[in-house]
This record gives C-alpha cells, sequence and structure tokens, in this order.
C-alpha cells in the first residue's frame, strides 16, 4: 500500500470520530451552561477525538473489519462520556 492510500484510509478512519468530537464540543455550551475559551473547546474536541478513535479501533479489533453498527454506537457513547466528564470539571 502506497503512503497517500494508508493515509486515505487513516483519515477515513478517524473522519467519524473527528465530526462527533467537534460536532459535541460545539454543542455542550447550549445543553451545560458556561461557554469554553478557543483552547477549551479545542481540549475538549480533541480528547473527543481521542476517544472516539479508541472506540472505533477496539471495534475494528473486535469485529475484525470498519464500519459495524456496534462501532458507530460505542464511539458516541465514549465521545459522550468524555464530553460529560470535561463539562464536570
Amino acid at each position: 500500500m502506497a503512503p497517500l492510500d494508508l493515509l486515505n484510509h487513516l483519515v477515513n478512519f478517524l473522519a467519524p470520530a473527528l465530526a462527533v468530537g467537534v460536532l459535541l464540543a460545539l454543542v455542550s455550551p447550549f445543553v451545560g451552561g458556561s461557554r469554553p475559551s478557543f483552547t477549551g473547546m479545542l481540549l475538549h474536541s480533541s480528547i473527543n477525538l481521542l476517544a472516539g478513535a479508541v472506540a472505533l479501533g477496539a471495534g475494528l479489533w473486535y469485529f475484525g473489519r470498519d464500519g459495524k453498527m456496534a462501532s458507530y454506537a460505542a464511539m458516541l457513547v465514549c465521545c459522550a462520556i468524555s464530553q460529560a466528564l470535561l463539562s464536570r470539571r
């Protein structure tokens, strides 16, 4: 596999976790109360991305393939839990 193909696969694998992580960080001030600064929002997005990527990686390892709905559900739960823990602080 060429390096650009590998990069394309990795970006497409992490795209759902990135989208959910950023959207969750953007929506949380409307639900939770105070609005964090830009660096706080960037930190929340990064931690949500990491939690979602770990869940997607675990789903890939467990099922042996990408794109299972159970993996996406686990990603949503992990991102929601990480956002809830970050918002409490």
